[in-house]
């Protein structure tokens, strides 16, 4: 065990290291990372046990750091401790694992990407959500700077870890008191923090955050406590170099290389001893498997897709303990009720209450560590969440989002509820995948797939029952669409997606009264899209189409069909929801804004 002595040299050679890796790169913030320094050291080389040959042990204890800017002393920490053998003076370069920020694309021992403040401790909750599940002794360190406590998103997770007592997670604020711009709201005021995060229901601890004795024995409470531990770490920014110290404008910037000259010489330090990680005892952890059941529908049998959608989770969830239903408090609107009725509010259901950013910082979390999230709530309450999906798609996460209540569909709720901006939203996440179904077959049958697929999985169900159109043995496929109905003699072919699926079903029997033949396809796979198959079919079907969609014009369905049927001669005529919807019923909302069967036949008259 390294003592007292040992741990601050070593807070000295990350220091140093900083220094160096950011002059060196030309950028980076160096003083954000010499105010934690002796944290980091006390983490890696003294608290944390961790499997040094292998990330993915599921026995390591984890590390989140949250103030993402301070990434240099990561890498030295992670370089010194033996698990990465990258050099740190390619901190920042196109060919370095050692990003700006960190992220786990560019190096294994990072879970989760950070850099956008206030999210660290949310991936960290759901991390130790998983870590409880399966019954470990690891735990969770989450390194956090002053400044993101302005965040929003931090209360969430810290009123949730609370309600679950997640006692196996541990948040460090390193309480530097500067900012990029000058002091933080509340400076060095630790009795104010004290106070703020004692009323969450944290065991709340001041220390001095220069001090290895006050850092290890805060630790050490920290391990003995019944709730989750806020440490709060009264530190210096630009720690150890005196023309840094407590400085305003350092953020940020990276010293030159006289100035670091001058700065490494305040520094003293001297080799680091051969250091043995500690590592916990295995835990043999066994998912529960067990066959799929399916749920069976009758062709004609009204059922709302957000219905087959809980079904189907249930099912899942009986079959695999890894699937988690994660839920806003809109559980019997979701469906997602249909796993709490079956499991109560532990194990398998996750009741996250009204905090949805918090929901899919958890599930980032719970998906790190071998868990399947399956997050759900209304489709319109996804876009206050798109920087934490963001950020989950930059970190490798693997869940799936289910929106509710999409559209004006949903009817009297008025446009407050009315999601129509969320395919836009999943849309621009990288190697997302989308599906819109417009049955309880479809709805099903595209969960088992989610199920099976990694990556940011958006499914979205709407409100109003729909009547089953789909066999109970149709398959569905990534990319693909379905053809309803076709014939040689089609003029042109009616596209859509859920609810206007079946407008489009409805316009099909009108037209083909009129002795119009029209084609009518589902496109219930919005992202992939396989572009080249569509434009063979439309292109033998009338070489036009009329694409009707409840969702805003902007990033939507015919949009994407736009973007890939660009240079294919193909004639789209555009059918969306357009200005601020009103309150009204289903039928008189998809009539006034153009996207019932009405709208569709018309528009397909004038497109013939």
């Amino acid at each position: 065990m390294l003592s007292v002595k040992d741990l601050e040299n070593i807070a000295n050679v990350l220091r140093r290291d900083s220094l160096i890796s950011t002059t060196e790169a030309g950028s980076g913030h160096p003083t954000s990372c010499l105010s934690c320094a002796e944290i980091m050291s006390a983490l890696f080389f003294y608290e944390m046990c961790y499997d040094v040959k292998n990330p993915y042990n599921p026995d390591n204890d984890e590390f989140i750091l949250s103030k993402g800017h301070a990434a240099p002393i990561l890498y030295s920490a992670l370089k010194h401790a033996g698990c990465i053998k990258a050099d740190l003076t390619t901190l920042r370069k196109l060919t370095s694992p050692l990003e700006g920020h960190p992220v786990p694309n560019s190096l294994k021992w990072i879970k989760v990407g950070t850099g956008s403040l206030g999210q660290g401790l949310s991936a960290g909750i759901g991390m130790a959500l998983a870590m409880k599940m399966q019954k470990r002794k690891s735990r969770v360190y989450v390194l956090m700077g002053d400044s993101e406590l302005a965040e929003g998103s931090v209360y969430e997770s810290l009123n949730f870890a609370s309600y679950y007592k997640l006692n196996n997670i541990v948040v460090i604020v390193d309480i530097n008191r500067l900012g990029q711009t000058g002091e933080t709201m509340y400076g060095y005021d630790l009795d104010y923090y004290d106070t703020k995060f004692s009323s969450f229901g944290w065991n709340s601890l001041k220390i001095d955050g220069h001090d290895i004795k006050e850092i290890l024995n805060a630790f050490k409470k920290a391990g003995e406590s019944e709730k989750p531990t806020i440490i709060l770490a009264k530190t210096v920014k630009g720690n150890g170099v005196s023309f840094l110290e407590n400085k305003n404008g350092w953020h940020g910037k990276a010293l030159s290389k006289w100035e670091l000259e001058s700065a490494l010489n305040e520094i003293p330090y001297e080799k680091i001893p051969k250091i043995n990680i500690n590592n916990h005892e295995k835990v043999l952890y066994k998912p529960k498997l067990k066959s799929l059941k399916k749920n069976i529908y009758k062709i004609g049998e009204l059922v709302s897709t957000r219905e087959s959608y809980g079904k189907a989770l249930l099912e899942l969830s009986k079959s695999d303990s890894r699937v988690i239903a994660v839920d806003s408090e809109v559980g019997n609107s979701t469906e997602s009720e249909y796993v709490k009725k079956n499991f109560g509010t532990k194990n398998q259901f996750i009741q996250n209450y009204i905090a949805e950013q918090n929901m899919i910082g958890i599930s980032l979390g719970l998906s790190k560590l071998r868990m399947n999230p399956f997050p759900s709530t209304f489709a319109v309450f996804l876009t206050r969440t798109y920087d934490q999906l963001r950020m989950a798609s930059l970190s490798s996460a693997n869940f799936t989002v289910c929106g509710s209540h999409a559209g004006i569909s949903i009817g009297e709720d008025g446009a407050s509820q009315m999601g129509l901006e969320d395919i836009s939203l999943f849309r621009t996440l990288p190697n997302s995948v989308i599906f819109y179904p417009s049955d309880a077959v479809s709805a099903e049958k595209l969960v088992f797939l989610s199920y099976k697929l990694k990556g940011i999985k958006y499914l979205r169900t709407t409100r109003p029952k729909t009547p089953v159109i789909y066999k109970n043995s149709e398959k569905f496929k990534v990319g693909d669409f379905k053809v309803l109905k076709k014939s040689k003699k089609d003029r042109l072919v009616l596209a859509g997606s859920g609810i206007t699926l079946h407008e489009s079903l409805k316009a099909y029997e009108e037209l083909n009264k009129k002795e119009i033949a029209v084609a009518v396809v589902d496109l219930y796979s919005i992202k992939p899209f396989n572009s080249k198959k569509f434009i063979k079919f439309v292109k033998r079907h009338g070489n036009k189409i009329v694409v009707s969609e409840d969702h805003h014009k902007e990033g939507g369905i015919g949009e994407m069909l736009a973007g890939e049927l660009k240079s294919s001669g193909i004639k789209i005529m555009h059918l969306y929801v357009e200005g601020i919807p009103h309150s009204g019923t289903k039928e008189e909302l998809l009539h006034k804004y153009n996207i019932d069967s009405e709208s569709i036949i018309k528009s397909a008259i004038s497109l013939k």
